[in-house]
């Protein structure tokens, strides 16, 4: 059988799983989670994960959620963008957790109050204080790129994964990923098996709500 993700499009946190996916060549079918309608927060959806959250991987051993997680397991499957040693097993701990508290948690949240909420529920004084927080965050991104190709390691590895998760959503909510993040996301982008999250997982274009 193949593997399958829960997804949709919008979600950077299921990019990471889908990227991960193919990039290292797993075949595998995505389960589109109708997120903005409720989906995951069904009595159905509780039995795939009562996290209500997407992605989950099963690939008929494991049935996984937290991005993180995955692209630990999938790293280990595959033998693709892992540590070599132990300190950069650290490291890459270090930035995956470090992505999931301040990169990709205010990205997201800032995204998900500009976009996705209705525009009755925007509260512009919350919006911009996590705007702030996501520039932040991009720019420690940015300072430890401005000497290396890549986040940990001599080569790409989950942490660039991780952390590159709503690294192509920026525009989209007024961010400009500075020099050496730009750079580091075209080399990402050249990676062969690089699909854009609207390409690999349902549910785009999305209209948002009034």
């Amino acid at each position: 059988m193949l593997s399958q993700l829960h997804c949709f499009a919008q979600s950077g946190n299921a990019y990471k799983a889908a990227l991960m996916l193919e990039l290292c060549g797993e075949p595998w079918e995505p389960v589109h989670v109708r997120f903005f309608e409720g989906a995951a927060r069904t009595s159905e959806y509780a039995a795939v994960n009562e996290m209500a959250e997407v992605p989950v991987y099963s690939d008929g051993r494991v049935r996984l959620s937290q991005s993180g997680v995955i692209l630990d397991y999938l790293s280990h499957k595959h033998r693709c963008f892992g540590a070599e040693t132990e300190a950069e097993r650290l490291e890459i701990l270090r930035w995956t957790l470090w992505d999931n508290h301040k990169l990709t948690a205010n990205i997201a949240t800032a995204r998900f109050m500009q976009l996705y909420l209705a525009e009755r529920h925007r509260n512009p004084d919350v919006i911009a204080f996590l705007m702030g927080r996501a520039r932040a965050a991009l720019g420690v991104l940015e300072r430890r790129l401005e000497a290396r190709d890549w986040i940990v390691a001599d080569r790409p590895t989950t942490a660039d994964l991780s952390c590159a998760g709503y690294i192509w959503f920026l525009e989209e909510i007024g961010l400009e990923p500075a020099p050496a993040t730009a750079a580091w996301r075209d080399r990402l982008a050249a990676q062969p098996g690089w699909k854009h999250p609207y390409e690999l997982m349902p549910g785009h274009p999305f209209e948002a709500a009034e």
